[in-house]
């Protein structure tokens, strides 16, 4: 038995992932109509898509700025992507000014990738960890495998693509750009960002 999936429904599964109608289509088919689970199929198709793409070039893109209530805190960002077409659409435009609102509301973030922590700053940190009076009893490969749970916990705090989402915490900075990668079906990458201040 075949089951009639409506116009309307494929209409608004396409609006809220930004896949192709056919795709839709096809999701809805697939799981039997239910919506969540084509929204979930289509999400993961999407992901899948996105880290086919990370290897693309990006380098178009737009430079953006936000600045937060009270013009104490300002953020410059510049996000890339392959093509002006996509630069110059709202998706992505949205997308910059998210991840600038996320840099203001995470005053800790300092980095874009793990990859960029500096060698420096994570021995500094394994030091200060390994320091610590309540581990000096522990047996060494316990008390390594504790530092190396606190030092990660302390450096995921600075890089950005690993933060909860503000707007919705399910979803790290990287999901989110992984889904917009999904919708715009582009390579799409955060280039640098500088916080401004202002000082008391």
């Amino acid at each position: 038995m075949t089951i009639e999936i409506s116009a309307k429904i494929v209409k608004e599964l396409r609006e809220k992932t930004g896949a192709g109608m056919m795709n839709c289509k096809k999701a809805l088919t697939e799981n039997n109509g239910n919506f969540e689970k084509a929204l979930e199929t289509l999400k993961l198709k999407g992901m899948a898509t996105a880290d086919k793409k990370a290897s693309r070039k990006a380098t178009e893109g737009i430079i953006d700025a936000y600045i937060h209530t009270g013009n104490k805190l300002g953020i410059l960002i510049e996000v890339n992507c392959e093509t002006d077409f996509v630069a110059r659409r709202s998706e992505f435009k949205d997308l910059v000014k998210n991840i600038a609102m996320q840099i203001a509301s995470n005053p800790e973030v300092e980095v874009i990738s793990s990859n960029d922590i500096p060698q420096e700053v994570k021995d500094k940190e394994w030091t200060f960890e390994s320091s610590k009076e309540e581990l000096a009893n522990k047996p060494e490969d316990i008390r390594n495998k504790i530092i190396e749970g606190r030092v990660n916990k302390t450096l995921k705090t600075k890089v950005l693509l690993e933060q909860s989402f503000i707007r919705d915490s399910n979803i790290t900075i990287n999901d989110l750009i992984k889904q917009n990668i999904a919708i715009l079906g582009e390579n799409i990458k955060i280039a640098k960002f500088v916080r401004f201040t202002l000082n008391n």
